[in-house]
C-alpha cells in the first residue's frame, strides 16, 4: 500500500461536478507503418499487458481512509480489469479536426471511476487521411507532468519494429483490499502524525502564503508572509536564504475568470519549433520566452478583436517539475509553479517579446527563492478530514476574487520519430485541467521539428476555441515578420507545422 501525499490528495479533493482532475493528451498516428497497416485495440491491450510490469499507476486503486481521517491509500487493484480502460471512439466523416476537437472535449468531460485504477484510453477512428487519435485520461492524483512522460517512453518506442521489454519481477499476485475496520485503524495511527506534519510546514507556509495562487488572495496572506518573512531573518542563527519580498500582480478580470460550467471546449494544431528557435536565437532569449511571448501576442490579439482587452497585463501560472534525479520512476506529484504578469498589455511586438525575458527572469528568481516543496508544505496544514471542503471554499474564491487568468505550461518532448505499436506518433497535443477561475489552459508540448498546442476552455465562457489556435499561428507570424525580417516569401513561410489531420504542410 501507498499513501497518497497531501498533493497528490489535493487533485481529488479539487474534483466536482463541474472541475475534474484529470490530465491527458491527444496522440495521432499513423498507422501505415504498423504490422497490417492498422492500429487497433487488440494492438493497444497486447502491448499494455506486456508493459503494465512497468507502469505501477496503472494498476492503483483508491482506498479511502473512513471518515477522511487521513489521506487515501493506492493498492494494486485486485480485481484489475484491462479490457475496461482501453475503449474504442470515433469522429463522424469527414473526421476533421473539429470533429476530434469535439469528440475529446465530449471524453475529458466525463470523470473517472474511483472504483477503479484512474485512468482511461480511446483509441479514436475516422480521422482524416486514415489518421488514428488516441486520448488517455489518467488522474492527476497519480502523475504530474513529468511522470506523465515517463509513462510515455514505456508506451513508445524508437522503431516500428518495437524493443525488448524487461521481464516482470517475481510477482506475489495483487494487494488484498483492505477492509474498512483495517482502513479505519490506519487513520487513527495516523492523526498523531498530522499536526507534526503540518508544524514542520509552518514557517516555510507562512512565509510564502503570497506565492501560492487561491491562497495568495485569501485577506491578510500578504501581511502574514511578510511577517514570517521577517521574523525568520531575525532569528538567531537564521540566514536570509535569498527569500524575495515582492508585491504581488493582480489579475484582471477576464471572460475566463469566473466559475465554470461542467463543459469544456477544445482546439489543438502546431507550429514550427524552428521558426520559434530563430526568433530566439535572434534576440538571445530561451524558447520558453518565445513561447509564453506568443502565447500573450495570441491573447492580446484575440481580445482586442472583442474590445475585451484589460489595461493590465493577464497574469499566468507556468507550472515546474522540482522532481530530482532520486525521485524519477517514482510517480505521485513533485510541482511548484511560477506565476507572473505577461506582457497582453505591450503594443509593439519587439518590446513584448523582451517583456516576456524580463518578467520570466525575474519570476524565475522568485521561484529559486521559494522552497520546492512549498505546495507539499502548504497543503500538508489542511486537515485530511476538511480536505475536500477546505478545496472547494478556496475554489470558490477564485471564481468571486481570481489570483490568475491563465495557466500556460510549456514541455519539451522528444525530436526524434516515436511508435505505437508500429504506427508513427505524428503529433502529440496535451489536454489539460482548468478550475473556477481560471478558466483557460493552454499548453504545448515540443515533438520532433513542431510545437503541439492544446487549448482547453469552458464552454460557457467561450462559443469557439478554434480563432485562438488561429491567433497562436497568426501571432507566429507576426512576430517572425518583426523579429527575423524574412526577404522572400519562402523564407518567410520557414518550416511549417505538421497537420493533426493529415501530416501535409499547412500554409500561414
Amino acid at each position: 500500500m501507498r499513501q497518497l501525499t497531501s498533493l497528490d490528495a489535493q487533485f481529488l479533493a479539487l474534483e466536482s461536478a463541474q472541475t475534474y482532475g484529470h490530465v491527458g493528451g491527444l496522440a495521432v498516428y499513423d498507422p501505415s507503418t504498423a504490422p497490417g497497416g492498422e492500429l487497433t485495440r487488440k494492438d493497444l491491450c497486447r502491448l499494455l499487458s506486456e508493459r503494465l510490469h512497468l507502469l505501477p499507476p496503472f494498476k492503483w486503486r483508491l482506498t479511502p481512509v473512513p471518515f477522511g481521517l487521513d489521506h487515501p491509500y493506492w493498492i494494486e487493484d485486485p480485481d484489475f480489469d484491462l479490457d475496461f480502460h482501453i475503449r474504442d471512439s470515433a469522429v463522424p466523416p469527414p473526421g476533421g479536426d473539429a470533429q476530434v476537437a469535439e469528440t475529446v472535449a465530449r471524453i475529458f468531460s466525463r470523470p473517472l471511476d474511483r472504483a477503479h485504477p484512474l485512468w482511461e484510453l480511446y483509441l479514436i477512428h475516422g480521422l482524416e487521411g486514415g489518421r488514428v487519435g488516441m486520448l488517455t485520461k489518467i488522474h492527476h492524483s497519480a502523475i504530474d507532468g513529468v511522470s506523465g512522460a515517463e509513462i510515455l517512453s514505456v508506451l513508445l518506442d524508437s522503431s516500428p519494429e518495437g524493443r525488448e521489454i524487461p521481464l516482470p519481477q517475481e510477482f506475489s499476485g495483487p494487494d488484498r483490499a483492505p477492509g474498512q475496520l483495517e482502513m479505519l485503524g490506519r487513520g487513527l495511527l495516523g492523526l498523531p502524525r498530522q499536526p507534526v506534519r503540518a508544524l514542520r510546514g509552518l514557517p516555510t507556509t507562512l512565509s510564502n502564503l503570497d506565492e501560492i495562487p487561491g491562497v495568495s488572495i485569501l485577506p491578510g496572506a500578504a501581511t502574514i508572509s511578510k511577517l514570517t518573512t521577517r521574523l525568520l531573518r531575525l532569528a538567531p542563527g537564521s540566514e536570509d536564504g535569498g527569500i524575495l519580498e515582492s508585491d504581488r500582480v493582480r489579475a484582471p478580470q477576464t471572460r475566463f475568470n469566473t466559475r465554470i460550467s461542467p463543459h469544456r471546449r477544445f482546439s489543438f494544431g502546431s507550429v514550427s519549433l524552428d521558426r520559434v528557435k530563430a526568433i530566439k536565437n535572434e534576440l538571445g532569449i530561451t524558447v520558453n520566452d518565445v513561447v509564453i511571448a506568443l502565447c500573450a501576442t495570441a491573447l492580446r490579439n484575440w481580445m482586442l478583436e472583442r474590445d475585451e482587452l484589460p489595461s493590465e497585463p493577464l497574469v499566468a501560472m507556468v507550472p515546474v517539475s522540482v522532481r530530482t534525479e532520486e525521485q524519477k520512476g517514482t510517480f505521485g506529484n513533485r510541482v511548484s509553479m511560477m506565476v507572473a504578469p505577461i506582457p497582453t498589455d505591450v503594443a509593439d511586438t519587439r518590446e513584448r517579446l523582451m517583456r516576456a525575458h524580463e518578467v520570466l527572469k525575474v519570476a524565475k528568481e522568485r521561484h529559486k527563492a521559494v522552497p520546492a516543496t512549498i505546495l507539499q508544505d502548504a497543503t500538508q496544514f489542511i486537515p485530511p478530514a476538511v480536505h475536500a471542503r477546505a478545496s472547494r471554499v478556496v475554489l470558490g474564491l477564485q471564481g468571486m476574487r481570481p489570483p490568475l487568468n491563465v495557466i500556460i505550461s510549456n514541455v519539451p518532448g522528444p525530436r526524434e520519430p516515436l511508435y505505437c505499436a508500429g504506427a508513427q506518433l505524428q503529433a502529440n497535443f496535451p489536454v489539460s485541467v482548468i478550475t473556477d477561475g481560471v478558466g483557460l489552459n493552454i499548453t504545448v508540448m515540443s515533438y520532433r521539428d513542431h510545437l503541439d498546442f492544446g487549448i482547453v476552455t469552458d464552454r460557457d465562457q467561450v462559443d469557439d476555441a478554434w480563432p485562438m489556435l488561429e491567433s497562436i499561428r497568426t501571432a507566429l507570424d507576426e512576430i517572425d515578420k518583426e523579429i527575423c525580417k524574412p526577404t522572400s516569401g519562402a523564407e518567410a513561410a520557414g518550416p511549417a507545422p505538421v497537420s493533426a489531420q493529415s501530416g501535409t504542410v499547412i500554409g500561414s
